[in-house]
């Protein structure tokens, strides 16, 4: 009440700067409310006290009471029905024995082999480039030195077994010590 007659005696100046200033007083009332800090990394948010209740309530229902609830809220929420899973999901389920594994799932068979050129023989350099030269499409003499010289390097890649033992087989009695991946 003493303040709507103080400001009814302000002049109209001092009364919008008075109303201004309260205002401002509520401005910065409404700014020094504590502000929410976010926790630390590894370690849990805070759970609000509605959310607390719930969970505790839910855990305290027996195996028929989940169920009944789970139907409910399938219901409500429209949610299609998951499937079944063991209690503590695949990590609870026996493991197979090898033995029945390897039967269950049949073995990837390779069929696409890289041929390597690791490291070859000095001495039989000028023999290695020329067959080098031979097996590889479009290489020249010169291609051919680099090629060799930039070992280790890939000499055919995407290739079937049977063409990755005989390149090998080819080189190697050219000096050069091969690896088929």
């Amino acid at each position: 009440m003493n303040s709507i007659r103080l400001i009814r005696r302000l002049p109209t100046r001092q009364w919008r700067s008075f109303s201004r200033c309260t205002v401002l007083h509520q401005e910065i009332a409404e700014a020094i409310n504590p502000l929410t800090i976010p926790p630390p990394e590894g370690v849990d948010k805070p759970v609000s006290p509605k959310i607390e209740k719930i969970v505790s309530e839910i855990t305290n229902l027996n195996l028929l009471e989940v169920s009944e609830l789970s139907q409910v809220l399938k219901k409500r929420l429209n949610l299609p029905d998951a499937p079944v899973m063991p209690m503590g999901g695949f990590a609870a389920m026996a493991a197979p024995a090898p033995q029945e594994e390897e039967e269950a799932t049949p073995k990837a068979v390779k069929t696409s082999f890289t041929v390597k050129m690791t490291k070859f023989d000095e001495k039989q350099k000028v023999a290695l480039i020329k067959e080098i030269k031979g097996l590889l499409e479009g290489f020249n003499l010169v291609q051919a030195k680099k090629f060799v010289e930039s070992v280790p390097t890939v000499v055919k890649a995407d290739i079937s077994k049977d063409e990755a033992e005989k390149l090998k087989e080819a080189l190697t009695k050219v000096g050069a010590v091969i690896e088929i991946d």
